[in-house]
Parts: C-alpha cells; sequence; structure tokens
C-alpha cells in the first residue's frame, strides 16, 4: 500500500481518499471509475485530501480494518467489496461516497437520461437509494450512467491493467465471483464489433444530454458539476482499458461530447 499526497494549508489535515492500486506507476494507470467520481469532486471542491493506494486483493481486508461492510452484494449473495471509501480525519468520519455538496456540487438540472436495457452484469451496480435535497436526482443519474457503462464493461475487461505481482490472484478473484473463467470474458471479432456498435448507441441517450448546451463542454454548458464527474469516472476506465483505437472512435461518437468532456475534466484529474 502506497500513499500519495495533494497539497494542504498547514492548518489543515487532508481527508484520506482510498483508490485501488493496480499495476505500477499508480498514479498512471488508475482507472476505476468510482474513485475517480470521488477524485474530481474533492479537486473541483479544492479540499486537500491524500490518496492511500490499496491492492485489488487487499481491498475486503482494508475495508474491514475501516469496520465498513460491503455496500454491495453478487448474485450469489455474497459481498463485493470495493472503493472508494474516504476517511475524514478531522471529524473522524468514514464514509464509502463522497458527500461534499455545498450548493454547486449538485446544481439543479435536467438528468434524465435513463437506461432501461435488461442487464447481464459481472458485477452489481450501486442501486439508486432514497434521497433528498438536490443530490436526489445525481443519484437516480449516477445508477443509470453505471448501466450503460456496465453492460458494456465486457469490452474492457481483458484491458484491466493488473500489477504483474499480483495479477494471477486478481483473475482467479474476478472468475470465482463471477461464476466464468477469466479466459470466457476475452471477446473480439464480430462479437466485439456488436457490443462496441450497441455502446456507441445506447450511449446516444446520454450524448444528447450534453448537446442541450451547445457551448459545453459540461452538461451545463462551462460549469461542471457531480454529473459530469459520474460521466468522467467511467470514461477513465474507458480510457485504460480499451484498446487505443476503440478509445479514440469514443471520444468521437455523438458529436464527440465524451472527448469533450474527459478533455474538459483533466482540470479537475490532479494527482501528485
Amino acid at each position: 500500500m502506497t500513499t500519495t499526497t495533494t497539497s494542504a494549508t498547514p492548518t489543515t489535515a487532508p481527508i484520506t481518499l482510498y483508490d485501488i492500486a493496480l499495476a505500477p506507476p499508480v498514479e498512471k494507470t488508475a482507472c476505476s471509475p468510482n474513485p475517480w467520481k470521488a477524485r474530481f469532486a474533492l479537486n473541483f471542491k479544492k479540499t486537500p485530501y491524500k490518496t492511500t493506494w490499496v491492492p485489488l486483493p487487499d481491498i475486503s481486508s482494508v475495508r474491514g480494518a475501516l469496520n465498513i461492510p460491503a455496500s454491495r452484494k453478487f448474485a450469489d449473495g455474497s459481498p463485493y467489496h470495493t472503493l472508494p471509501v474516504i476517511s475524514d480525519p478531522a471529524t473522524g468520519r468514514i464514509e464509502q461516497y463522497p458527500s461534499s455538496g455545498e450548493g454547486d456540487l449538485f446544481p439543479a438540472q435536467d438528468l434524465g437520461f435513463v437506461f432501461g436495457r435488461d442487464l447481464n452484469l459481472h458485477a452489481p451496480i450501486a442501486e439508486a437509494q432514497v434521497a433528498d435535497g438536490p443530490a436526489a436526482p445525481y443519484v437516480k443519474f449516477n445508477t443509470n450512467v453505471d448501466a450503460v457503462f456496465s453492460a458494456h464493461a465486457q469490452l474492457m475487461a481483458h484491458g484491466m491493467p493488473f500489477d504483474p505481482a499480483t495479477a494471477e490472484e486478481c483473475k482467479e478473484m474476478f472468475s470465482r465471483r463471477i461464476g466464468v473463467p477469466w479466459e470466457a470474458l476475452a471477446i473480439s471479432g464480430a462479437e466485439r464489433e456488436e457490443l462496441l456498435r450497441l455502446f456507441e448507441e445506447t450511449l446516444g441517450g446520454l450524448a444528447e444530454l450534453y448537446m442541450d448546451d451547445p457551448n459545453g463542454p459540461f452538461l451545463l454548458g462551462n460549469r461542471a458539476s457531480y454529473a459530469d464527474f459520474i460521466v468522467g469516472g467511467w470514461l477513465r476506465m474507458s480510457r485504460g482499458m480499451l484498446p487505443r483505437e476503440e478509445w479514440e472512435a469514443l471520444k468521437g461518437w455523438h458529436s464527440g461530447v465524451f472527448g469533450k468532456l474527459h478533455q474538459a475534466l483533466k482540470v479537475f484529474a490532479q494527482m501528485d
């Protein structure tokens, strides 16, 4: 486990963001969508924090040490331990998700995108939880965005940048969890082309939201919000796991809205 620290004022103890360590250097290969959502939000709020990198096989034990139960389950009922986790030494609180609202992170906007296709997922997505206040539409939006990317995650599975030191252990762990041999997740040829086509097609509804304001690149034009960070987290995963030519194609889909968003979010992607 290694730690990196963002800049913090001398009088402020930074919070800790627990992220998933993949192949070294971990700062270059980080592509887990949910930790990226949290990182974007922390940087957007200019909140001092440090990143603690947790190897994939150690996630369950780290969450256990922090006394945080799994928030999701696999189809067989077994716990699905994942990250991020945020620990705030100023309050002593440990959070599974970022909650740094303060108004402008969750501005009122149309977040009507719905992904309704039946899913055959290898990992459970976060369910839409009951929420009040300005964050409520964002919770539903997060579930739908998670669903549309997760439904096509087989395109990315074999591009996961495992740490060579634990790669075989991680593949075995995933295979055991989902009940499918790791090799069976590979997809190529005409089958891959069809899934790519469906991916582009189903992202169309999400892209339409980005086309409502022609100035872009965010849903609210030049104003970023947590909704953009939700999409941006999955774009980071796509960038890190898709073959280069498919990532370049994704950036150009639907008038290039996702490529423009990814580029614009780099200002909130700082890591030491």
